[in-house]
């Protein structure tokens, strides 16, 4: 080693000073804006419809319409015996009741009863300027609530309704997610490094991440007008917590390793950082790749969490290659008591599981690759239970009172449909176009609305039930009917099947932006083909096996009645672009040691050895952050907290603990082609000696 400058020492003083000052600054500028994110989050229709459907054209063109910021609600009322007299003066006094405390929107409220006689709705329609949903409801129902009359049931439904509770579910998760993120962070921190003090050092730091990116997006929805959903949020914690805790992982690992060969933590730092460096970046820009690829897909909810998780990934990067390293540096070797790694001390590599496993699956590779594969591909089977596309009244973990109405309402009126199909038209072709309308198959009855901007709308109830394969060969007609008058056809089940339509082309067209900008970063780091592909293709079966265990859990074991259309993209995104971090500090690792001489079977032990430990515990650290998803009260989170989960589960411990290490075996040195960065290749029969194969660095 060179001898130092004398500068030396003051700059590895000043270093981390400067790094710690910087962040200090990003984070004071930082809790200006990160807490104003909150208020300019969007849960709007078209914020998760897709952008160019005809279903996301009518509701933009419903928000220019006179009375489109409504709240539009059903007064429901039952009686299991039928109603009577006593009960309509009931619904005629509480009706008067929201009349006079509100400023409702077209006609006085008229009420309808079901042919049975047992229940009865009120359509109401209450001014934008009466409140927020959320609160016109919370009150709405306070107001009927305080005038019961024994043995009627009165609820509140309605499209509004609907919009309230959601509204409700959307403010609770942020909080939730923060603070649950943070409890299972630390817990599985501390359980990692069995230290009293080391596990606040990355939480802290990952934290800073949080608040530098929450305060950077809300800046891209000021410049920009960037678009940014609850889901969207609360998705780019996860990966900040997640990923950034990976790194920190990763770059500790190494870091102890590195102050048993050196005397001063700047050393160390130093040579850790060259270590694991391009391992880090690279498995950074996988996961931003991937998430710009979603700039690709038509679903608005999937294209705007593209920016907003990258903008997660670069700055956890940022910190975690910045920040960590100076505070870890200026705390020293004692940031690790108990467990303080001395100079000239030995580590623990070695003696451990990890190379045990390494030696039984190089010296049997044949039988651990055919078992590895049979199991996933087993798992894979469970793709045929997926439940079909998830409905509006299905999205939420606990049916709200508004969800459990619009059922019921269903029952008690078959002969329509309770939520209509929307069409809007050209206001000069009304006239006509609301003729066509009511003359199309499964349409039992049509109701004119608003009219603004140009365009009129148009009520069609339909005989069949939302979101039924009926109901969607309806919408069909009517496009088709109203096409020659500029029609639009939209509404809540028009979206549903136009969102359904739409994922399925994202995914044919995204996936494979992925699975080749994955490729190619990989190319560039292992300086091969076959490798880059190998990994490739673990995380794409470890996704179909991730998902295939999502059918065997969704309906049978938790009751799940569909999955969200935009669930297998986004899962697969994330899978792959964070799954291959683990592929990348693995085979980065055996292409090291390769480097110093060892052949294939050597390199497979000793980057198992040396790497297992830690992308076990960064394994169960991301598939912890992800499981607090599925804590969330919607059933999209659930679903998607679950299976990325799963799949980071199984590619921890099966896909790279054993599939992996045994093709690579296999395959010999060819895996680096056309490259070959050292070794003969050559797969032994004989088990190694012991410590014979001990890592070259770290």
């Amino acid at each position: 080693m060179r001898p130092a400058s004398p500068t030396a020492p003051a700059r590895r003083r000043a270093l981390p000073w400067a790094l710690i000052a910087l962040w200090i600054a990003v984070l004071g500028v930082s809790g200006v804006f990160a807490g104003k994110l909150s208020g300019v989050l969007s849960d709007q229709a078209v914020d998760y419809l897709p952008n160019s459907a005809q279903s996301t054209q009518v509701a933009r063109i419903q928000q220019d319409m006179p009375g489109a910021s409504s709240t539009d609600l059903l007064l429901v009322y039952d009686r299991g015996s039928g109603l009577t007299a006593a009960d309509r003066a009931a619904v005629q006094r509480q009706t008067a009741a929201v009349d006079k405390a509100y400023d409702l929107v077209g006609a006085a409220p008229r009420p309808v009863t079901a042919k049975d006689g047992r229940t009865l709705m009120v359509p109401v329609s209450i001014a934008e300027g009466d409140g927020k949903p959320e609160v016109v409801v919370k009150d709405v129902r306070a107001l009927l609530h305080a005038d019961p009359v024994p043995g009627l049931a009165i609820r509140v439904g309605g499209p509004g309704a609907v919009d309230a509770d959601a509204n409700d579910v959307f403010a609770s998760i942020d909080g939730t997610l923060v603070l649950t993120t943070v409890a299972v962070v630390a817990l599985l921190l501390i359980l990692t490094y069995r230290s009293p003090f080391l596990w606040v050092v990355p939480l802290v730091v990952v934290g800073v991440a949080a608040a530098a990116a929450r305060a950077a997006v809300y800046g891209m929805v000021q410049a920009f007008g960037l678009t940014v959903s609850d889901m969207s949020s609360s998705v780019m914690t996860v990966l900040i917590f997640g990923a950034g805790t990976d790194y920190a992982l990763l770059l500790i690992s190494r870091y102890r390793d590195e102050l048993r060969r050196h005397a001063e933590p700047y050393d160390a730092m130093r040579a850790a950082l060259r270590g694991v460096g391009p391992a880090v970046f690279t498995s950074a820009a996988t996961v931003v790749a991937g998430l710009l690829c979603l700039l690709a897909a038509d679903l608005n909810s999937s294209r705007g969490l593209g920016p907003v998780g990258a903008v997660g990934i670069v700055l956890a990067l940022a910190v975690m290659t910045t920040l960590l390293p100076a505070v870890l540096v200026l705390l020293g070797r004692r940031v690790f008591w108990p467990l303080i790694p001395a100079e000239g001390s030995e580590s623990r590599t070695g003696r451990g599981v990890y190379r045990r496993i390494g030696g039984f699956v190089t010296h049997r590779p044949v039988v651990v690759l055919a078992c590895s594969l049979a199991a996933v591909g087993a798992l894979a089977l469970g793709l045929g239970s997926l439940p079909g596309n998830l409905q509006r009244d299905d999205t939420f973990v606990s049916k709200p009172e508004s969800v459990s109405v619009n059922q019921d309402l269903q029952k008690a009126f078959p002969e329509r449909s309770a939520q209509p199909i929307t069409v809007v038209v050209p206001t000069a072709k009304a006239a006509h176009a609301q003729s066509v309308v009511q003359a199309t198959s499964g349409v039992a009855g049509t109701a004119p609305g608003r009219s603004g901007g140009g365009w009129t709308e148009i009520s069609a109830y339909p005989t069949a039930a939302p979101e039924s394969t009926e109901g969607e060969a309806t919408i069909k007609r009517l496009r088709a009917a109203t096409a020659p008058d500029q029609g639009l056809v939209g509404g809540e089940s028009a979206q549903r099947m136009d969102t359904a339509d739409t994922s399925a082309r994202d995914r044919k067209i995204v996936i494979p932006l992925v699975v080749c900008a994955v490729f190619l970063l990989l190319a560039a780091l292992l300086r091969s083909l076959v490798a880059p592909l190998l990994l490739t293709a673990a995380m794409v079966v470890t996704w179909g096996a991730a998902l295939g265990i999502g059918g065997l859990l969704f309906g049978p074991v938790l009751g799940l009645h569909g999955i969200d259309p935009g669930l297998p993209l986004l899962s697969f995104v994330f899978l792959v672009a964070l799954g291959v971090d683990y592929g990348i500090f693995l085979m980065h690792r055996m292409r090291q040691e390769a480097l110093g001489g060892a052949d294939a079977r050597g390199s497979a032990i000793s980057a198992l050895e040396s790497t297992g430990g830690v992308i076990a515990s960064a394994g169960l650290v991301l598939a912890g952050t992800f499981m607090v998803l599925a804590s969330l009260p919607l059933v999209m989170m659930v679903e998607m907290g679950l299976v990325i989960a799963l799949g980071v589960l199984l590619d921890t411990f099966v896909v790279r603990t054993f599939l992996l290490p045994a093709a690579t075996t296999l395959i010999g040195r060819r895996v680096w082609w056309p490259g070959s960065p050292g070794g003969d290749g050559a797969v032994r029969a004989e088990a190694p000696e012991e410590g014979a194969l001990a890592p070259q660095s770290g």
